[in-house]
């Protein structure tokens, strides 16, 4: 009783120091001037104002390693998703498993693959939008990058700052806010073609628009339709499955009454859609090259076989307050931000459903149900942060601060598959479905229920001092206290019957940071940092005990919770520019404990997360842009990455799991590398034309550790179904191979804001595999996530 009585007033203290905010002070904190000119003018040459350390600074001035895509980058580039910016940012890594599921490491932070069933795993890299913090895990939305001022990519811990999910890094989407005085807005409409896809194509506007001298409104919508590349045989396929589509818009206000107070509510909608994903199989239970009673089929290049059609769905509603107040030299900043979502996976489960069937000697019909796996995430979050800062001249600097979020996710799996219990009762006795059913619906040979609630508390805090001109000393920390509580209810044949299971798990600790700057000329500024990270631990699912064989029940049914991640990242950077020319590199050692590592628990169709007692991430990371001579311009970037286990685990467990000293972290290339140019010139008086390339190479990955082990991997599927040998295996080589992409385009910008821009993405139609696929330990399906094709498109742009 005591801890819910202190919980409660934790939220009692932030929301009455958020009342008083709003509605107790009388005087404001943002300048208008100083807003429109970190907004709108983000770029101005060579210098980028950026906000990484919750002040406005140049990126040059920021005391670690930052890259910041500007929204002249986006733009130029054609940039439409993250994974799109990930290959021109050093360090940065997107794992791609579809629309609005992508995952994110930054240095090669990584524990492996993550996907939909698995609602307790927290993120390695904290995402914001502008203030609020909206990452989580896999789903992490897809935010639109349209009307976006930049996005900032923070490398290194940030848990001082950011809080829990940026062991890794931070990402931060900054939007455009509204400009006070100001009338102005953009339209831009798309269309493009994948090379052996369908069309796709977007639409978006934007409008600022002033409401007297203290006030301004922004709206953003946008329409994009997903054209899609993936085939699928069978009764539930079709061509370019993958296909879908996104809606949404954002609406801001500013209300700037006196010189030193700013409130800014906001409220921001989205809906993703797919159709389907880009997976790509090489063997499926009902459609591989081993069956003689049925026709024997070899999938090809971008195909799979689906008895059901797929489907995606990601409704996303923000609302969120920032307030500003100046209070003499020093600023208040209270931030209050509410999420709700709900998410849709929906999959065709026939084949691993047909697969236990095959084991359970069901006959053929029962195999060939469809079978319907539906995962739906229903997220409610509430965060308020407040902190003071101190905001004049001196050697002197402060900020400190307090964070609370309430995270409450209700999650539930339900495997729909109409007639499944006539042939349980038929195959294991009459009344063998009822009496696992555990009160979820008939035939459903799976269900469960997964009610989460996550309660956080954080002070922090961070100060600099400037000991002589040229040297400054920073030093900041943050202490949490998190509570985490977890019911599970399971039913079906292939559950454990688990009701009203309730786990609780709970952690605190402080994480400190202490960076130094020496500026040795004005052109040249040497940092230090040493800094820990850490990532909330949480507690495992039940094995799906009825589908495990004994090893793999032996092996993986003693992992029930796993603790806090933490690391201490220790870094040294360089910082140099000069006239049209910027040199950023840094070296890093990342040494990781209790690693929070993922993976596949065999036949189980289970996945479970563990900790590894020791890992490392060492490596260097640059970035060079440099003009030459006017309207050329040359970037490069690059990271060289090796992040190894330190640790070895007993026995049989390290060639299952992969856990092995010397073995690599999951879906971390070690080698990634970016080259672009652009040219521009005028054409006449009234007109600029521009031409860019870029070439960007991904270096081979791992999809789990354990892909390392035995490799190449030979699955033997031991299901004799259609007439195929119990002995028919497939063999894989799971190391991801390397891969390059081209991207080219041109353009006219007009002086009247209208543009045009043409560009053809992976000019040489590579097939990049992302990650490996798999289902039941490989005896229900193989196959890759895989990157877009060829895409020819055009782009007009409407500025005003």
């Amino acid at each position: 009783m005591k801890s819910v009585d202190h919980r409660h007033l934790r939220r009692a203290i932030l929301l009455a120091g958020a009342a008083a905010v709003l509605v107790g002070a009388p005087a404001a904190a943002q300048d208008a001037a100083a807003t429109a000119a970190q907004e709108t003018e983000a770029y101005d040459g060579n210098v980028i104002i950026v906000s990484a350390t919750k002040r406005d600074t140049t990126i040059q001035d920021v005391p670690f390693s930052i890259n910041a895509q500007t929204q002249e980058d986006i733009q130029r580039s054609g940039a439409v998703t993250l994974e799109d910016l990930s290959r021109n940012v050093a360090g940065l890594t997107i794992q791609n498993l579809g629309p609005g599921q992508s995952q994110v490491s930054v240095r090669g932070i990584s524990a492996g693959q993550v996907v939909r069933d698995q609602p307790g795993v927290k993120e390695q890299v904290g995402v914001y939008l502008d203030e609020s913090v909206i990452s989580l895990s896999l789903f992490t939305p897809d935010i639109d990058l349209f009307d976006l001022n930049r996005v900032e990519t923070l490398r290194g811990p940030q848990g001082t700052l950011f809080g829990s999910g940026s062991v890794g890094g931070t990402i931060r989407y900054i939007t455009n806010q509204p400009t006070l005085g100001v009338s102005e807005g953009q339209v831009e409409a798309n269309i493009n073609l994948i090379d052996g896809g369908n069309m796709g194509g977007h639409l978006k506007g934007a409008i600022n628009v002033p409401l007297g001298d203290n006030a301004a409104i922004r709206a953003v919508g946008y329409y994009t339709r997903y054209a899609g590349f993936i085939d699928a045989q069978g009764p539930g396929g079709g061509e370019n499955v993958n296909d879908g589509e996104r809606y949404g818009g954002r609406l801001a206000l500013t209300f700037a009454p006196t010189d030193t107070l700013s409130i800014t509510p906001r409220v921001i909608y989205q809906k993703i859609k797919a159709n389907g994903f880009n997976r790509q199989e090489i063997f499926n239970l009902f459609a591989n090259r081993f069956t003689t009673t049925r026709p024997a089929v070899q999938l090809g290049e971008r195909e799979q076989y689906l008895l059901l059609p797929e489907r995606f769905e990601d409704e996303t509603f923000i609302a969120d307050l920032t307030v500003n107040i100046g209070v003499g030299e020093h600023e208040l900043t209270s931030v209050t931000s509410y999420i709700n979502r709900d998410i849709l996976v929906s999959r065709d489960a026939s084949a691993l459903t047909g697969s236990v069937s095959v084991d359970l000697e069901f006959p053929d019909a029962a195999v060939l149900l469809p079978s319907n796996l539906r995962d739906t995430t229903d997220l409610q979050t509430f965060t308020q942060e407040l902190r003071f800062a101190s905001d004049y001249d001196g050697p002197f600097q402060w900020l400190i601060g307090a964070f609370y979020s309430d995270v409450k996710r209700d999650y539930r799996q339900r495997l729909p598959t109409p007639g499944y219990d006539a042939f349980t009762d038929a195959t294991l006795g009459a009344g063998t479905s009822a009496a696992v059913a555990n009160g979820f619906p008939a035939n459903s040979p799976f269900n469960s229920d997964l009610p989460f609630d996550i309660e956080q508390f954080a002070v922090f805090g961070e100060a600099s001092y400037e000991i002589t001109d040229s040297l400054t000393f920073t030093a900041g920390g943050r202490y949490y206290d998190f509570e985490e509580t977890r019911t599970i209810t399971t039913g079906g044949l292939f559950a454990n019957g688990d009701a009203g299971v309730v786990d609780r798990t709970a952690s605190n600790g402080v994480t400190p940071r202490f960076l130094l700057s020496y500026k040795a000329s004005d052109n040249v500024t040497v940092n230090a940092q040493a800094a820990q990270g850490f990532r909330l631990g949480g507690v495992n699912d039940p094995l799906n005990t009825p589908l495990c064989n004994a090893t793999d029940l032996a092996l993986f049914g003693g992992f029930q919770d796993y603790g806090d991640e933490k690391l201490w990242n220790y870094e040294l950077g360089v910082k140099t520019q000069g006239s049209g020319f910027t040199f950023n590199a840094a070296a890093f050692y990342n040494d990781i404990s209790n690693l929070q590592v993922t993976l596949d628990a065999g036949s189980c169709s289970s996945r479970i997360v563990f900790n590894v007692p020791e890992a490392f991430a060492a490596g260097v990371e640059a970035e060079i842009g440099f003009e030459p001579s006017p309207g050329l311009n040359f970037n490069l970037s690059g990271s060289y990455v090796k992040s190894e286990f330190n640790s070895t685990l007993p026995g049989a467990l390290a060639t299952a799991t992969g856990i092995r000293d010397g073995n690599r972290l999951p879906s971390v290339p070690e080698f990634q590398f970016s080259a672009s140019t652009s040219y521009e010139w005028d054409m006449g008086d009234s007109a600029t034309a521009f031409v860019n390339g870029s070439v960007q190479h991904v270096g081979s990955r791992y999809t789990q550790p354990s892909d390392q082990e035995n490799n190449p991997r030979t699955f033997v599927h031991g299901l004799p179904f259609g007439g195929a040998p119990a002995t028919a295996a497939t063999t894989v080589d799971l190391l991801l191979p390397d891969y390059q992409l081209v991207n080219l385009s041109a353009g006219v910008e007009l002086d009247s804001g209208l543009s045009f821009t043409a560009y053809v993405n992976n000019l040489f139609d590579e097939n990049p595999l992302l990650s490996f696929d798999r289902e039941r330990g490989g005896r229900a399906r193989l196959g890759y996530n895989i990157g877009q094709p060829r895409t020819f498109g055009i782009t007009a742009r409407q500025t005003f």
